[in-house]
């Protein structure tokens, strides 16, 4: 492909990822770099962690997204009493055929969200987490393909810790986002109960990309260019987190892959065919929240990865 196909492919997404953020910004209010870190993350073939506390509409924006990219949407609920075949699917018995078919589970869609992941017993997290690095799942010798795009949405109460199986720092890490899903403003909160009725009702959410065309979109992201310049900004970022006396473990590879990748992403969202810096600052806090583990000193005196991330971007120097 080349320059000049590649700048009108890029503008032509743009405009029309702009069309579903306005979509879905109709019924999420006051959430659109939410939406188009969650955005980037799909085009980048990536999984996406949210965190929040209940009513704060995570099942309502990944709703709303699926509705507007016209793809098949599956909700499941984390209970401690979840086989990993509730969520893979299960070989059943049908005297019909004298013999045994696979009945496919929830993880057959395009986007599958995944309520409080944290309530899963760890073997159904572990049967998840290999279908979201496999895009298939594996069942009596046969293995089985998932669609494609294929997007998971979990989310994580941070507040709740009762009755729950809290995910490693290497299942985690295999989320290419960690988005954090705050109460929305006095404003945002007045316009919601202005809008309630309308907000709830989801027949009225028309798709505005076809799974074709977002198939196209992910291929683009992956021809968005990036300067030798900025990997290099990317890799201090990263190599920052490591060397920070209040950090235990920094980010990996992985964390500046992703680092990279949403970066492509955000950049199509914008209309270019390059990576600024100003793209990598937009998704650092998404991309390395999740890979940064704390000293005990920091957890006592309350410091936070976000805060740890903006210290670095503030001194790493801008390309």
């Amino acid at each position: 492909m080349g320059s000049r196909d590649l700048e009108e492919k890029v503008k032509k997404y743009s405009r029309l990822l702009s069309r579903v953020i306005d979509n879905v910004s109709k019924k999420v209010i006051g959430k659109k770099k939410e939406l188009e870190l969650v955005l980037a993350t799909l085009f980048s073939e990536g999984h996406v962690l949210l965190e929040g506390v209940p009513g704060v509409a995570k099942t309502l924006m990944a709703k709303t997204i699926a509705r507007s990219l016209g793809l098949d949407f599956k909700r499941v609920q984390g209970t401690p009493d979840m086989l990993p075949s509730d969520i893979i699917g299960v070989q059943i018995f049908d005297p019909s055929r004298q013999g045994f078919v696979f009945k496919q589970g929830p993880v057959f869609t395009n986007i599958l969200f995944v309520d409080e992941i944290n309530r899963m017993p760890p073997k159904t997290q572990a049967a998840l987490l290999e279908a979201m690095q496999e895009r298939q799942v594996t069942i009596e010798g046969r293995t089985y393909r998932l669609p494609s795009p294929f997007l998971v949405i979990a989310t994580m109460n941070p507040i709740e810790i009762e009755g729950t199986f809290p995910l490693s720092e290497a299942q985690v890490d295999r989320f290419l986002s960690k988005i954090i899903i705050g109460y929305p403003s006095v404003d945002e909160t007045v316009e919601i109960l202005m809008r309630y009725y309308d907000i709830v009702r989801e027949e009225d959410v028309e798709p505005v990309l076809t799974p074709k065309e977002i198939l196209e979109i992910i291929s683009t992201v992956k021809k968005i260019r990036a300067d030798k310049n900025v990997l290099k900004y990317i890799a201090l970022i990263v190599e920052a987190t490591r060397s920070h006396k209040m950090v235990r473990l920094g980010a990996s590879p992985r964390g500046a892959i992703a680092l990279l990748l949403l970066s492509r992403g955000i950049a199509l969202m914008r209309g270019r065919d390059y990576i600024t810096p100003d793209d990598v600052k937009y998704v650092a806090h998404a991309a390395l929240r999740h890979r940064i583990m704390l000293s005990g000193e920091a957890l006592i005196t309350g410091l936070t990865p976000d805060k740890i991330i903006d210290f670095i971007l503030e001194r790493v120097e801008v390309p």
